[in-house]
């Protein structure tokens, strides 16, 4: 079994900054990615970020530039740092791990951020 746990989001102004950090705990022995998505009310969930196992690193157009996504292996945490923040951003963000064994993609709980204009 493994478990995500995020953390980090909360209220901030457009400009503004948050880090989210999701901590992943359970029998993790072979990790093919690793990612953040977000939900926003009446959308669809969609990636932000995302880490392969080989170290390479995807970003959505709309947050290039702005968001960073980051691993610390030591600590099975995954960090998406957001600068520049807008309103547009404001959505439940969740963990994902996809593992090439059981249970092969797992989520976290999610962690709202709400971005005011």
């Amino acid at each position: 079994q493994v478990r995500l746990v995020e953390s980090g989001g909360g209220l901030v102004q457009a400009g503004g900054s948050l880090r989210l950090s999701c901590a992943a705990s359970g029998n993790i022995f072979s990790i093919v990615a690793m990612g953040w998505y977000r939900q926003a009310p009446g959308k669809q969930r969609e990636l932000v970020a995302s880490i392969i196992s080989g170290g390479s690193r995807n970003y959505a157009d709309s947050v290039k530039g702005r968001f960073t996504i980051s691993r610390d292996n030591t600590k099975n945490t995954m960090y998406l740092q957001m600068n520049s923040l807008k309103p547009e951003d404001t959505a439940v963000y969740y963990c994902n791990l996809q593992t090439s064994h059981f249970p092969y993609n797992s989520w976290g709980q999610g962690t709202q951020v709400t971005v005011s204009s």
